[in-house]
């Protein structure tokens, strides 16, 4: 029977070069967004395309009962879930300074890039747990959770300050649930974005690509959906054995340190 995976936020950008990479590689894959189906149909067939069985999941992940039935229909269509990529995440609506950042701007990116993903896990790693428990004894690949972060980690924004304390406690939650998953048989992983060239970032392309020409990065482009997308699915195959807990940087050499 073949794997599946959800990813969340999958029908544009980085979730779906996630998304790509991971159909190519022999699973099936749920794709979650917020939009019509018939506004992503066209991202549902590039996933059919490359051999795979694609679902549609139309979900607010920031509504715990939309979360629920996300799972449901995971579990009706295909019985199983092997994978959950936590990509989605948006940016604040407008970047303002730290001294002016509201408190509903704050809730909003929070809701989505933090609480949002911490009660998707815990919901899909305990139907994890009862899948490996019926599965004791088979040599089935580990399952697994990849959290697409950013270099906001680490890297501060004064003008998003929200979104860069989200993406920070993404890399707490890593490594809680990667302590408290392993011997679940469930690894965990997180995968660190740089800059990457899709519709959230079109609005500063002139911006970073002067910045690139300057050395920015130490490989001088945008970095793409299908760099992340190849990581991800290395994850997800299960390549990367012994290493739960680990942090995937995609980053060109952003925040490599330089003299």
């Amino acid at each position: 029977m073949k794997r599946v995976a959800l990813v969340t936020g999958g029908t544009r950008g980085i979730g779906l070069g996630i998304a790509r990479h991971l159909a190519a590689d022999g699973f099936d894959v749920v794709v979650n967004g917020r939009r019509p189906e018939s506004d992503v149909a066209d991202a549902l067939e590039s996933i059919r395309s490359r051999g795979a069985e694609a679902m549609y999941a139309r979900c607010n992940i920031a509504d715990g009962d939309g979360r629920v039935e996300m799972i449901e229909s995971i579990r009706e269509r295909f019985g199983r879930l092997d994978v959950l990529v936590n990509n989605a995440g948006v940016a604040p609506e407008e970047r303002v300074d730290m001294l002016e950042m509201s408190e509903k701007s704050y809730d909003r990116v929070m809701g989505i890039n933090l609480k949002a993903p911490l009660f998707l896990t815990q919901l899909a790693t305990s139907w994890m747990i009862d899948q490996n428990k019926a599965e004791a004894g088979q040599d089935t690949p580990r399952r697994c959770i990849v959290n697409v972060s950013s270099v906001s980690v680490t890297v501060a924004s004064i003008n998003r300050g929200e979104y860069c304390i989200s993406k920070a406690g993404i890399g707490m939650a890593t490594m809680l649930w990667a302590a408290r998953l392993s011997d679940e048989g469930i690894n965990v992983y997180e995968i660190r974005p740089g800059v990457i060239k899709t519709d959230m970032t079109a609005g500063v392309q002139a911006k970073y690509d002067a910045l690139f020409e300057n050395g920015l990065t130490v490989e001088r482009r945008w970095g793409t959906p299908e760099d992340v997308g190849r990581a991800a699915a290395m994850l997800a195959r299960g390549d990367l054995s012994y290493a739960t807990g680990q942090v995937i940087t995609v980053d060109g050499g952003l925040t490599l340190p330089r003299l």
